[in-house]
């Protein structure tokens, strides 16, 4: 009701502001014939002034409204990484045969711009990721996915996700993972047919989570200096990284 009577309050104000002009111009010059004549001219033109405030408007909402559903993911995505996402990342680098072919072009840094980003996500594209699964590693993961299940299952849940297709395919990819290691009861004896589909599930998890952590990577570097700072320093790639800021 307050907004309403607001927008009745200023409606009604500018009419009144309105009509005083006219009625200023007439009294000045005394010409109705002129008056009537460009005030009919001016209301001729009023569709086209709101059709193009409308355009301009609708334009500049939908492009705040984008911005704040892309903060509001980038939030989520970063509470992934920091719960869940870093710690996976350490268990494919652990398991990866060619990780070193591939750590190299991960050493994120203050360097890295627009560009060494680009070509990071190039490399990713043709890289194939080799995992070696045993059940000491499986167990490990295992464990470590399913104290993390509730806090999946939460941002699953987010209506924003929608908008957001490749962080929806990567959690979906990284459940499936978590359903079929809860599903097995032990490791230690598991078929080579098993083991491969298994890794399968792995690959396609760690191809994903690598691709958005590099998105999210830049996205800390354009945007929060001091958060790019600690994920720089806590890198799962980088197996010389230091929580201490180094000199």
């Amino acid at each position: 009701m307050t907004t309403i009577r607001w927008y009745l309050i200023l409606g009604i104000a500018l009419l009144v502001m309105s009509v005083t002009v006219y009625l200023t111009q007439y009294l000045a010059f005394h010409n109705l014939r002129d008056t009537l004549f460009y005030m009919l001219q001016d209301l001729a033109f009023v569709p086209v002034q709101v059709l193009l405030v409308m355009l301009l408007l609708d334009k500049l909402l939908q492009k705040k409204e984008k911005e704040a559903l892309l903060n509001k993911m980038n939030m989520m995505i970063g509470v992934f990484f920091n719960e869940v996402g870093t710690g996976l990342i350490s268990f494919f680098v652990e398991t990866e045969k060619n990780i070193h072919d591939l750590r190299k072009e991960m050493i994120i840094s203050n360097a890295w711009n627009a560009k060494t980003f680009e070509a990071g996500k190039k490399h990713l594209s043709s890289y194939s990721p080799a995992i070696v699964l045993d059940p000491g590693v499986l167990r490990r993961m295992k464990e470590y996915l399913l104290l993390h299940r509730d806090d999946m299952l939460r941002m699953l849940e987010n209506p924003n996700l929608l908008e957001h297709d490749k962080f929806t395919d990567l959690l979906w990819a990284v459940f499936h993972l978590t359903d079929e290691l809860q599903h097995r009861t032990s490791f230690d004896s598991l078929p080579e047919s098993d083991l491969n589909h298994l890794r399968g599930d792995a690959v396609r998890a760690f191809k994903l989570i690598v691709a958005e952590w590099l998105e999210y990577m830049k996205h800390l570097k354009a945007n929060y200096p001091y958060l790019f700072s600690i994920a720089a320093r806590t890198n799962p790639f980088n197996a010389d990284a230091r929580i201490e800021v180094a000199e």
